[in-house]
């Protein structure tokens, strides 16, 4: 069966970059409400942000009258898999947002593309040559500089202590888990629209997330809820311009702008949260960083191309 390709446009870069800035702002308001709801359990988080994502999806697909067709698929077994691995994922990506001061936690998640070109290597038998691997290791060089000061909090005394260590141990769990995720979207994008792929993996994060109920979910106050359905359906808006962004220019044109997110996250932490970065957040974030725009600039120089769909699960978080 011949791919699915969604509808092109006359590539425009600057939109394109321009949408991309816009989704990762959003993403970040996602990430800076489900902190702000607390010490919620994973699970629940997990419902808010799927099932109200939903919502901004569907209204698009019913103003571009394919709402009808938008459940259509040939795998269901292919996206209920990329659920459950999804679910899991965002799960700990969450329980570490609540853990970790905001920037430590978008940091980290950097780690996830540099766990895509090692998963990618093992699991589907791509070519990875020398200066990818350098940058790759690198790259954990940067993740260990900003996890290793809250990893040592766990021989602490303080709940608090541990509960960051126990923070970043979930969040780099998490991206594990999303990498894996990434590819199997990208065997689902070779027979499957976009929207399928969103509608579904929100569809089955919402089902799944339910069956955490009875372990605990928690009576909300409305501030509480109020941030969860906010972040839902943020998450929905910046998945909807994420999407947008890479039908007007290339993906090596707009991935390096998904690292706004951590100027981002400093700014809005320590007005929000008074969170401080620490040095070795910033050295390490750099490090990481730094490796991730060599991947992209050694990618397009090979004239390599990853699908778009990659880029679907935010680092979310």
């Amino acid at each position: 069966m011949p791919a699915v390709k969604d509808v092109g446009q006359e590539p425009r870069p600057l939109v394109g970059i321009a949408l991309k800035v816009i989704s990762v702002a959003i993403f970040v308001a996602m990430s800076s409400l489900i902190k702000y709801s607390g010490d919620v359990p994973p699970g629940q988080i997990v419902f808010f942000r799927s099932f109200f994502a939903m919502f901004p999806i569907l209204a698009m697909l019913a103003w571009r009258k394919e709402l009808a067709t938008a459940f259509k698929t040939d795998k269901p077994m292919g996206h209920v898999a990329r659920g459950l691995v999804g679910v899991f994922s965002m799960a700990c990506g969450f329980y570490g947002l609540t853990k970790l001061p905001l920037p430590d936690a978008i940091t980290l998640n950097y780690a996830q593309p540099l766990l895509v070109v090692v998963f990618s290597a093992i699991f589907m038998g791509e070519v990875v040559r020398i200066y990818r691997w350098s940058a790759v290791m690198v790259g954990f060089i940067g993740v260990v500089i900003i996890a290793w000061p809250k990893l040592t909090l766990l021989t602490g005394e303080t709940g608090l202590e541990a509960g960051q260590g126990f923070g970043v141990i979930a969040i780099l769990v998490g991206a594990c888990g999303s990498a894996i995720a990434m590819l199997l979207v990208r065997r689902l994008v070779q027979t499957e629209k976009t929207a399928t792929i969103v509608l579904w993996f929100s569809a089955t994060a919402t089902i799944i997330s339910l069956f955490t109920l009875p372990f605990g979910w928690i009576a909300l106050t409305m501030p509480q809820t109020l941030a969860l359905v906010g972040a839902g359906i943020c998450g929905g808006v910046a998945q909807i311009l994420m999407t947008q962004c890479y039908r007007h220019a290339e993906l090596s044109t707009i991935a390096p702008f998904e690292y706004t997110s951590m100027i981002l996250a400093i700014v809005v932490g320590y007005f929000v949260f008074q969170d401080v970065p620490t040095l070795y957040t910033l050295v390490g974030g750099l490090i990481v960083v730094g490796a991730g725009l060599f991947i992209i600039w050694r990618e397009r120089r090979l004239g390599l191309k990853r699908p778009a769909a990659r880029r679907f699960v935010p680092p979310s978080p």
